[in-house]
């Protein structure tokens, strides 16, 4: 540009031109700041914090561009900057001169000088501070915080402590009664007539105080009667869903067992705390150790030192010695898992208690001795066990009452989420499934044939003889009927009907035929094997492994299967091996299908998987395994019903204080079988009461289906029938209450041996003409399971000169087969290709047998024997309502 078109230098503040052409613009051009007085004082800085110089009127136009057209009509506030908002201007002139906003006193997006923000009582957010600052509370504000919250806390302790009662031992003392219904509504029994006397402290021996306090709260003299670490884990527990856990101090506990509800819930637990404080203010040490010893459960329906005392030991509390009131503090600890007599639930025989209880009980001796209670060498002369007293009869539990109101107890207790001790406090109602007429029924017919041959006067052999049988209705699972034993007021306290440790023999077979036809065999190609196929039943047989080779003994030998009787029946159909109960066929059958193939239709028709033989070697074929009799029935029902299987169940209602506890619902129908197969099997089972070992039972006249079952040394026998509306199971052995193991029944009423189709099966009969069954058909199978096929890998044999058996159903047993057992090694000495940890595979026992008449002339025995070897009894379960004594 040429020198002569620049224009002059304008003076820095724009001077008194440039603010009137600014004044005159009408379009609200803003003016360039000046630093003449009229436009206010000029800012120092921009918004940066940066200095910026005044310009001349080059600047004043540039500003005058930018700033937008006005707002306001007053052309003097233009000229000082300002913006488009209320009164003024905007724009950049507003933040030079300060008076911008989008308020109505200032302009624009300016942050010019504002009002004062007024006080706030709470300053929060903070507002002398920026970003995330503002968020931050104060060091005031976090101090009266805290000690707002604590002061909150603190008063709401005092109300608490304030509202809540220190408990009363004696109102306490007050239990309710708990009251069973026969099915038809009739009242059946009341039980929980508390056992129950208090003492004073000084009635109560030192030696009884110290065990307690040794046991349960060493520090009891000197605490504070709350354990907060104890209180915690409760509480900790609680909210994961796991345990509950009570308190663990000894106040804490006379607290809990004091209060009149003993729900595991979370205001419980903290009315418990401010009771358990209020106590130990109130009260002193040996008061509240009075109370707990008073107030606590012992088992045996016993509450208080007094009821324990005499329970136990049938003397006062005063007499009791340092070595008995150890054992009296040992069962505070759960008297279910520690009474050396023996509990009602899972892993609680009177061996296992005794052993636990022994530990317990040298244990707290040995505490006594540490917290300085007794002196070392006094401990030292306290080496034997007390003698503890088999627990009494209770006149409300005579007969059968005491086996139902057992199974009905362990049934409530599994489906409900109430302990025993709570239950036991009593004020609840159980309307059972037991039908009272049935009951009486069941146990006339088994005292009518007890008392026709057993006689333990007349002979030895007779003794410890023991029955348990139980009545289910297929399709529907309800228990109508058991019969447990004696009775409790004849010292016999085990529910025979609900136990374990009586293997079922061959009442296992169906099972194994049912596995064949439902999932057939390796060389079948998983085509069914249907009951006519035909499998070798001579005796002293080799067994094979699925594979095809030859199940081995330890020593690498052959392992030979026997049966009762050395008969050749050669190559018969397995409803002829039924019928006969000849075990070959089925051994062999098993391996080829697979062991955990008939483990699993068994659970699934309703056995318990905890009463399983966890061998699964040739034996469990022939019945190892030892569930109860309410689950045999139970199972034995899903073939009535056509493969519908129901858990059995015997309570439909339990009610407190007007309400009706949940989880007592009918338990729901579950397709376990295929109904032709179901349906098969009971065509076959009819066979073995027209033509086989359960002859006795044709006397019921209706139709009818069952399996007699006997076991290895002739230690148990079954018999398992049913009609399309009942099915019932019997078991007989011999026991030693006082000495649990089974005994051999070789002998028992006079005969050489007792099978399944002689008194179980005679039992079975009685009952069921009694009951007066209603006739009716059973389901015929639809089609033919599948085409017959000679035994795996085998060829049809051809005919010989030797007669031999018909292989179609007989009319009567054959009269060929000789009775008597024979002997067959334990499972022990085989193994089989589940045998882990064996050399070889593993084998099985097997004998058969055939009982050559009934006792006095009655029924047939198992011809074929029910080879079956006695598993440990302390081992498996079979109860129905919870592990080995209830699954």
């Amino acid at each position: 540009m040429s020198e002569h078109r620049r224009k002059p230098p304008q003076p820095q503040g724009g001077g008194r031109a440039a603010a009137r052409r600014a004044a005159q613009q009408s379009t609200g051009r803003r003016a360039a700041p000046s630093r003449d007085s009229a436009a206010g004082p000029p800012p120092t800085s921009d918004p940066h914090g940066q200095e910026r110089p005044y310009g001349g009127r080059a600047e004043a136009r540039r500003a005058a561009q930018r700033g937008g057209r006005r707002r306001g009509s007053d052309s003097a506030a233009m000229a000082a900057g300002g913006g488009p908002g209320g009164h003024g201007g905007g724009g950049r002139g507003g933040r030079r001169t300060g008076g911008g906003g989008n308020g109505p006193e200032g302009g624009g997006r300016g942050r010019g000088s504002a009002k004062p923000v007024k006080k706030r009582w709470i300053d929060y957010p903070r507002a002398n501070r920026n970003g995330w600052r503002r968020f931050v509370p104060s060091w005031k504000q976090v101090t009266s915080l805290c000690v707002g919250f604590l002061g909150l806390i603190v008063g709401a302790a005092g109300v608490a402590l304030a509202l809540v009662h220190v408990p009363d031992e004696n109102k306490a003392a007050m239990a309710q009664n708990n009251v069973y219904f026969w099915a038809g509504g009739k009242v059946m029994a009341r039980d929980g007539e508390t056992n129950r006397q208090n003492l004073k402290i000084a009635q109560i021996p030192d030696s009884m105080q110290d065990a307690a306090v040794a046991a349960e709260n060493a520090s009891f003299w000197h605490d504070s009667g709350v354990d907060p670490m104890g209180i915690a884990r409760a509480l900790f527990n609680m909210a994961k869903g796991g345990e509950t856990q009570g308190g663990s101090t000894i106040t804490q506990q006379y607290v809990k067992n004091a209060m009149l509800t003993q729900n595991q819930t979370l205001d419980r637990k903290f009315k418990e705390l401010f009771i358990s404080i209020k106590v130990g203010a109130l009260k002193g040490k040996p008061e509240i150790l009075q109370g707990y010893l008073n107030t606590s459960y012992y088992g045996r329906g016993a509450y208080g030192i007094q009821a324990a005392a005499q329970a136990y030991f049938g003397k006062d509390a005063g007499k009791l010695s340092r070595s008995e009131s150890a054992l009296l503090a040992t069962v505070l600890k759960g008297a279910d898992l520690y009474d050396p007599a023996g509990g009602s639930g899972p892993n609680s025989d009177r061996a296992d208690n005794t052993k636990r209880a022994k530990a317990r009980w040298s244990w707290i001796l040995d505490r006594e001795v540490a917290n300085g209670m007794i002196k070392k060498q006094d401990r030292l002369k306290i080496t034997k066990f007390p003698h503890v007293e088999d627990p009494k009869p209770v006149a409300s539990k005579a007969g059968q009452i005491g086996y139902l109101m057992d199974t009905a107890k362990k049934y409530v207790l599994k489906h409900s989420n109430l302990t025993e001790r709570e239950f036991d406090r009593g004020g609840y109602t159980i309307q059972t499934t037991f039908d009272e007429s049935k009951v009486n029924k069941l146990t006339d017919a088994v005292k009518k044939v007890d008392k026709r041959y057993i006689d333990p006067k007349k002979r030895a052999k007779d003794k410890y003889v023991q029955f348990g049988a139980a009545s289910v209705v297929p399709g529907d699972g309800r228990i109508v009927a058991l019969y447990g034993g004696e009775g409790y007021d004849k010292g016999h306290f085990s529910n025979n009907a609900d136990t374990y440790g009586v293997p079922v023999g061959s009442t296992w077979k169906p099972f194994v035929l049912a596995a064949a036809m439902k999932y057939g065999t390796a060389a079948s190609e998983g085509a069914p094997i249907p009951p006519e196929s035909k499998y070798n039943g001579d005796d002293h047989l080799k067994v094979k492994n699925a594979e095809g080779g030859y199940v081995l003994k330890r020593d690498n030998s052959p392992f030979y299967q026997e049966n009762e009787s050395n008969h050749p029946w050669g190559y018969i159909t397995l409803t002829k091996a039924m019928e006969q109960s000849i075990n070959t066929p089925f051994v062999q059958l098993g391996m080829d299908v697979g062991m955990d193939k008939v483990r699993d239709v068994a659970e699934s028709a309703g056995i318990s998987r905890d009463s399983f033989d966890k061998n699964l070697n040739p034996s469990f074929a022939l019945g190892t395994s030892t569930p109860s009799a309410i689950r045999m029935a139970n199972a034995y029902a899903t073939f009535a019903a056509s493969g519908t299987k129901v858990d059995p169940y015997s309570v439909t209602k339990v009610t407190s204080e007007g309400k009706d506890l949940p989880g007592f619902e009918k338990p729901e129908q579950v397709s376990a079988l295929q109904p032709n197969i179901a349906d098969t099997v009971t065509k076959v089972l009819q066979n073995v009461i027209q033509n086989g070992t359960a002859k006795e039972a044709k006397r019921l006249g209706i139709p009818a289906a069952g399996k007699t079952g006997t076991t290895d040394e002739n230690k148990s026998a079954w018999f398992v029938g049913y009609t399309p509306r009942l099915s019932t199971s019997v078991t007989m052995f011999r026991e030693d209450p006082q000495n649990p193991r089974q005994l051999s029944m070789n002998g028992v009423g006079g005969f050489d041996s007792i099978h399944g189709g002689a008194l179980p099966t005679e039992v079975w009969t009685e009952y069921m003409l009694a009951a007066h069954i209603p006739s009716k058909d059973f389901e015929a199978p639809t089609s033919s399971v599948g085409p017959p096929v000679n035994e795996a890998g085998m060829p049809t044999p051809k005919p010989t000169p030797t007669p031999t058996p018909s292989q179609e159903p007989s009319e009567t047993p054959s009269e060929s087969a000789t009775p008597g057992d024979s002997p067959s090694p334990s499972p022990s000495e085989t193994c089989s290709k589940w045998d882990i940890g064996c050399g070889g595979n593993g084998g099985g026992t097997g004998n058969g047998g055939g009982n050559g008449g009934g006792p006095g002339g009655g029924p047939g025995g198992d011809t074929g024997g029910d080879v079956t070897p006695t598993p440990d009894p302390t081992g498996g379960g079979g109860g129905i309502f919870g592990g080995p004594n209830g699954s």
